[in-house]
């Protein structure tokens, strides 16, 4: 279907002279809609008409991406489990461990150009939001510093994976145990180091005193659990890493956010205006983390074992015992590549809670100086 110029010139007063009837390209449509929108004259437009009847030739537009778009944000709805699954997929992606320190630095400054309100040019929308993920996979949040690389969230599929596998296939010695779960509780260390909070961060003292206690306890209950296991089915005795794990997570998680529980962490309305700081929203934060944590691990350290177990009796494994460990380590990195975004989105990185169940005096201070506000929101962590 083609417009005419006689159409436009009803809709748009352009004057006859331009010639009647004659065949819009259809660039030249868009920018004539264009023009009638912003405002700008066709007599102004900067394509050739040439004269009646001459061949129009198509417009070149570039379309820039608009300046409001909030990056500080994620790009998906946080407030559905299927937009904070999105979030973590794109957040834990392992690809982005293989990213080099050039392509680190051309998002980083895609990203600083882009909030100072330069943009490079023929940037698309996809392309700022792919930098926007590649810079905060590799760059902390509140000091802008790059992190330690097996400190990032985007290894902690490939470095679980190894860990994990490996405390599932040696846990029947106590040298192998002990190694093993402090291996695994050092890159808990580095995890929770690398991704430290600016506002409160740790002193070496609490992060030593984190970190013992949560390899001491790992180890002790691995250790127990052995010796309780010894006259059981050895699927029982599979599952001991996990139990170890779990006991680890509990502890370590709250000692590595001790200030946070004596504290408080920062608490807003729904306008990010700070109201304070609550410790009752930072048991709830911690909890939530917590049991996000011990489900992680929970596909990738209660599916194995009963694999393993069954794979263990055939004659492949028996021929190749060597080969046990690869697989389990496989196996591992199969259920963490959708266990680890899945589990961080089982609650919204933003948990909210109602001012009523807040501190008796946190909640005068907020009805007398925010009489509106019913509700409180607070970053979990991770």
């Amino acid at each position: 279907m083609h417009a005419t110029w006689t159409h436009v010139r009803e809709r748009n007063s352009v004057p006859a002279a331009v010639g009647a009837e004659l065949p819009l390209h259809p660039c030249q449509i868009s920018f004539v809609e264009l023009a009638r929108y912003s405002g700008t004259s066709l007599a102004e437009d900067c394509c050739d008409r040439g004269t009646p009847g001459s061949e129009l030739s198509p417009i070149t537009m570039t379309t820039e991406i608009s300046t409001s778009i909030n990056i500080k944000e994620p790009r998906w709805d946080q407030g559905t489990f299927m937009g904070r699954a999105k979030h973590f997929f794109t957040v834990t992606d392992p690809r982005n461990v293989l990213l080099t320190n050039e392509q680190l630095e051309n998002a980083h400054k895609v990203i600083s150009d882009y909030r100072q309100g330069v943009m490079s040019p023929g940037l698309t929308e996809d392309e700022l939001w792919r930098a926007k993920y590649i810079f905060d996979s590799a760059f902390h949040p509140d000091t802008g510093e790059k992190m330690i690389l097996i400190g990032r969230m985007s290894a902690q599929v490939p470095m679980n994976m190894t860990i994990t596998g490996c405390m599932m296939t040696f846990y029947k010695t106590t040298p192998a145990v002990v190694l093993w779960q402090w291996i695994n509780q050092s890159f808990n260390a580095i995890v929770n180091y690398t991704n430290r909070s600016g506002d409160a961060p740790l002193s070496v003292n609490q992060l030593g005193t984190a970190y013992v206690s949560a390899t001491t306890g790992a180890v002790a209950t691995a250790l127990g659990l052995n010796a309780l296991t010894k006259h059981i089915s050895p699927l029982v005795g599979r599952l001991v890493p996990f139990a170890a794990v779990a006991a680890a997570n509990c502890i370590n998680i709250p000692l590595m956010r001790q200030r946070e529980l004596k504290h408080g962490i920062p608490i807003t309305d729904e306008n990010d205006n700070r109201l304070g700081e609550s410790t009752t929203a930072a048991k709830q934060a911690i909890s939530q983390v917590v049991v996000s944590r011990i489900l992680m691990a929970s596909p990738g350290m209660a599916i194995p074992p009963f694999l393993m177990n069954t794979l263990e009796k055939k004659a492949f494994l028996k021929k190749f015992p060597w080969m046990s460990a690869p697989i389990q380590v496989v196996l591992v990195g199969f259920c963490l590549v959708f266990a680890t975004p899945l589990c961080c989105a089982l609650f919204p990185q933003k948990s909210s809670m109602s001012v009523s169940r807040l501190e008796p005096e946190l909640q005068e201070k907020i009805r007398v100086s925010h009489p509106g506000v019913e509700r409180v929101y607070f970053n979990k962590g991770l």
